[in-house]
């Protein structure tokens, strides 16, 4: 049955990855601490997260082709939370790792299987507009995952978080299961076995595979990003350095969250004016740079929250317009071109977050990402 699913709970599975991502921001120090691992290589967590991440992204939309979305969907949570738990008694680290790795690759079904059944319902400015309201929920996430995760490592450690995460799995599947529709088009031919279905899936990546747009918007997706998770890497340690405390970086969220708010805002007020999406992939560029130049100006101290706004905001006014436009051409493969898609915009965000967490400092890959940015988006407007 083709089900218009409920924009609220879409929000909400949209914001599932990211949440996951923030609550476990402020474990960090404490997991380097309780495993006796240097902060960098606590750090580097956060690399494997997003390279089992774009395995999910290209299994789960795959699968959701071929399953539909709503079964795909509960088999992707339900492994995300049996690896939460499993988290709470790892003996060591490289255990943590595995576990971390398996519930990435759990958590990837929120992203791509959502984007995957709202491509399936909207088409146009309707979706552009629905990816705003997707926005408008990231925006919630840092509140919601840093706000919980400083409280609760502040309480019990990188094991209460852990506890926390494997719950919200149960929560988030239980939900699912009692309310999410299927939205997979009738129109869509029946599900082939794998050796039928090779053939296709190899044209199709070949078709990405040399389709400049798709790497254009791939590489924009992954630089906002990469400028947003390097805070979440790299801001427990630079509290540290400020001696606040991990509370003090879970508040800081509230302010993180509010730039992404503004953002989407802004974004939906502009698209109503009917701003054209490379004037408006400028304009992100743009505070994108200024944030960035003024964290590595102000890194030192915690006015550099401020700066960090704009950087926020620009992602919440990006993203948006980036995933709405990108496979307009691929709706008839919409989970395998999801899927591919995902896996190449994740695998550049690993790269880069393992590029940040060779630096001790935030600022400077602030800067230079701001300025790839910038010359991706404006030295293609100019070539346009």
């Amino acid at each position: 049955m083709n089900t218009t699913p409920s924009i609220p709970l879409m929000v909400l599975l949209m914001m599932f990855p990211q949440i996951v991502e923030t609550l476990y921001s402020p474990a960090l120090p404490y997991i380097a601490a309780g495993f006796g691992v240097p902060l960098a290589l606590a750090g580097q967590t956060l690399s494997i997260y997003f390279l089992a991440f774009a395995a999910g992204v290209v299994c789960w939309g795959i699968l959701c082709d071929y399953f539909g979305r709503r079964r795909t969907m509960l088999i992707g949570l339900m492994l995300y939370g049996i690896a939460a738990f499993a988290a709470l008694w790892v003996p060591s680290f490289e255990w943590l790792l595995a576990m971390r790795a398996l519930s990435a690759f759990g958590a990837a079904v929120g992203s791509v299987v959502t984007q995957t059944m709202l491509r399936d319902s909207f088409d146009g400015p309707s979706l552009a507009k629905v990816f705003t309201y997707m926005g408008m929920g990231i925006a919630i996430s840092p509140v919601v995952g840093m706000f919980s995760g400083g409280l609760l490592a502040s309480l019990g450690g990188y094991r209460a978080v852990f506890l926390c995460l494997c719950l919200l799995a149960l929560l988030l599947g239980a939900v699912c299961l009692s309310a999410l529709p299927e939205t997979q088009p009738k129109t869509q031919p029946e599900p082939q076995p794998a050796s039928r279905q090779t053939r296709p899936l190899w044209s199709l990546t070949l078709r990405m595979a040399t389709d400049s747009k798709i790497w254009h918007s791939a590489a924009l997706v992954a630089g906002f990003n990469v400028l947003l998770f390097s805070y979440y890497l790299q801001g427990p340690f630079l509290f540290q350095r400020l001696e606040l405390s991990t509370q003090a970086f879970g508040y800081s969220g509230l302010v993180l969250a509010a730039g992404t708010l503004v953002g989407s805002l802004l974004n939906k007020a502009l698209l109503r004016r009917a701003l054209p999406q490379p004037r408006l992939l400028q304009l992100a560029s743009l505070l994108a740079l200024i944030g960035a130049f003024g964290v590595y100006l102000f890194e030192t101290q915690l006015g550099f929250l401020l700066p960090m706004v704009l950087i926020v905001t620009a992602f919440g006014i990006a993203i948006p317009n980036i995933l709405s436009q990108a496979l307009v051409d691929y709706r008839a493969q919409a989970g395998a071109a999801g899927a591919l898609f995902g896996l190449t915009y994740y695998l550049m965000i690993a790269l880069g977050l393992a590029l940040v967490s060779q630096s001790e400092q935030l600022g400077g890959p602030l800067v230079i990402t701001a300025l790839l940015l910038g010359l991706g988006i404006w030295g293609k407007g100019l070539k346009a």
